[in-house]
């Protein structure tokens, strides 16, 4: 120590000279330079102390005599700012300091992580989507204070929570009525999809409203129904009923009749008649209900927006908040986040994609785990410390496990074929997502060809002609994009390839995410 000391008290002696002979040479040293060294002197007495950093002008509170409430108001919207930046990314890291790391190789573990990942599991909560159940349930809620029947339409991509979001509206709303002191509503539940033909969906609801109700062969139950909401005797004594129907445009037919008169059993003066549509088409109520628009009778409509990259985190972070483990680095969760809310919003796909870094994951360890059996089997040595920090640092979900899951989910042939096709076929496949975003399943030539004219006069691109079109759908129609018939205006086109594999092919150029948006 004393060796220590005087070597210090020799460079410091050392130090004080070479700056006695900097300042004496004038010429070498600036002249600022100086004055700031020697204010750092007089203000710091000892030689070891570091200058104090000053604030710049700008961001002192007190710089001027009149400037304090304006500095305050600039700390604050700083700061605000700055909490806004990244809310859900500093929530989503602190949640995940307390908990220990999970461990694939536990059977109920893995268990675990799979059914709170699995898209049929239904959230204790549901987040992002308050908003649009408040309209929905306050919609119901004026009708059946009212006793007063209605129709209400939601739409919106798929995978951003309508179905889950209406299930809890129909729970919170039964639960209302009986603290409320009203009568509960009959309730009832149905996807369209199960349907044999789109009119028995009239026999499933007069089953539920009346079970032991058995009709001649005279009167099909969408009379019976027309005739007893038309009826003040018999609607006093029944019960308000909500019905939620799922998959709406599967009812969507040539002449869409059965649609319409669905609708319109919420018109009747008597009806008790609460319906809750569901479908992803937006224009729906506009396109097929021309009627009911001109009857002022045109349902509400709520539409539920893709889900962004933060709300995607959010609803992950909920998932995985009800376990006691880390599964996922952050960074991993933010990964497929922010490349599922480019590509299509679906929630639906970020579970499907988390579910699939699992078993990359997996079949990681079960692998290396396999090698170091075998190395320590020949050896006839085990490094216990050399596994636990394998252990650790394999336990978690990391971003090459997720980018590899993203690779394998969206980066198909197909995506591929999509991405190394001409501008006009690109603009053409762009046009027609656009028109099947409308609840269509198909479209004549004729259709596409003018739905491509108006993207190309809106981005003032020359289009080909008629000829050269017809040829670029059957390249399309040939790789397996499009499902052509002839050259035919009459004749009817279809997707072949999935939306969002269209989507996430374009997205990269902005041009085409513009068009798609």
């Amino acid at each position: 120590m004393p060796a220590i000391a005087s070597h210090n008290s020799i460079m410091a002696v050392k130090s004080e000279n070479a700056g006695e002979v900097a300042r004496s040479n004038g010429g070498s040293t600036p002249q600022k330079r100086r004055l700031r060294s020697d204010a750092a002197a007089v203000e710091n007495m000892s030689p070891i102390s570091t200058p104090m950093k000053l604030k710049p002008p700008r961001r002192c509170v007190n710089s001027s005599p009149n400037s304090g409430a304006n500095g305050i108001e600039m700390e604050i919207n700083e700061k605000l700012m700055s909490a806004r930046k990244s809310p859900v990314k500093k929530k989503l890291c602190d949640s995940f300091k307390s908990k220990p790391n999970w461990n694939p190789q536990d059977v109920e573990q893995m268990s675990a992580v799979r059914e709170a990942l699995h898209v049929s599991t239904a959230p204790s909560t549901i987040v992002c989507r308050e908003d649009e159940q408040k309209k929905v349930l306050e919609f119901c809620k004026k009708n059946l204070e009212e006793e007063k029947a209605g129709s209400l339409y939601v739409c919106g991509c798929p995978g951003t929570g309508k179905s889950l979001s209406m299930e809890k509206v129909q729970h919170y709303l039964v639960d209302w009525a009986k603290e409320a002191g009203l009568q509960q509503p009959e309730v009832f539940s149905i996807n369209c999809t199960s349907l044999t033909n789109t009119s028995e969906i009239f026999s499933k609801i007069l089953l539920k409203l009346q079970p032991r109700k058995k009709l001649n062969g005279s009167t099909s139950p969408l009379q019976y129904l027309q005739n007893l909401y038309s009826q003040k005797l018999h609607s006093s004594v029944m019960k308000m009923m909500l019905i939620i129907a799922d998959e709406l445009d599967y009812l969507i037919t040539r002449d869409r009749a059965v649609l319409h008169d669905l609708f319109m059993l919420t018109t009747f003066p008597f009806s008790r008649f609460i319906l809750i549509g569901i479908a992803n088409a937006i224009d729906l109520a506009d396109r097929f209900l021309p009627r009911l628009q001109s009857m002022n009778c045109k349902p509400l409509v709520v539409t539920f927006r893709a889900y962004s990259k933060d709300q995607i985190i959010r609803i992950l972070q909920e998932r995985l908040m009800e376990l006691s483990y880390i599964v996922f680095q952050p960074q991993a969760l933010e990964l497929c986040a922010r490349k599922v809310a480019a590509a299509s919003g679906d929630m639906r796909k970020a579970l499907s994609v988390c579910r699939s870094a699992i078993e990359i994951l997996e079949a990681e360890m079960r692998e290396s785990v396999s090698k170091m059996n075998s190395a320590s089997a020949e050896q006839g040595l085990f490094d216990q410390q050399a596994a636990s920090a394998f252990e650790f640092f394999n336990s978690q979900v990391r971003v090459d496990h997720m980018a590899v899951a993203l690779s394998n989910t969206f980066k198909s042939p197909v995506v591929d074929t999509i991405k190394s096709l001409p501008q006009h076929q690109q603009i053409l496949l762009c046009s027609a997502v656009k028109f099947f975003r409308g609840g269509k399943k198909d479209m004549t030539v004729g259709e596409l060809n003018k739905s491509y004219m108006n993207i190309c006069k809106t981005s003032l691109i020359p289009p080909v002609g008629t000829l050269e079109f017809f040829s670029m759908c059957r390249v399309l129609h040939d790789q397996g994009v499009l499902k052509v018939g002839r050259d035919d205006k009459l004749k009817r086109v279809t997707l072949k390839a999935d939306e969002s594999d269209i989507t996430f092919a374009l997205q990269g150029v902005r041009f085409f995410r513009n068009c798609l948006q």
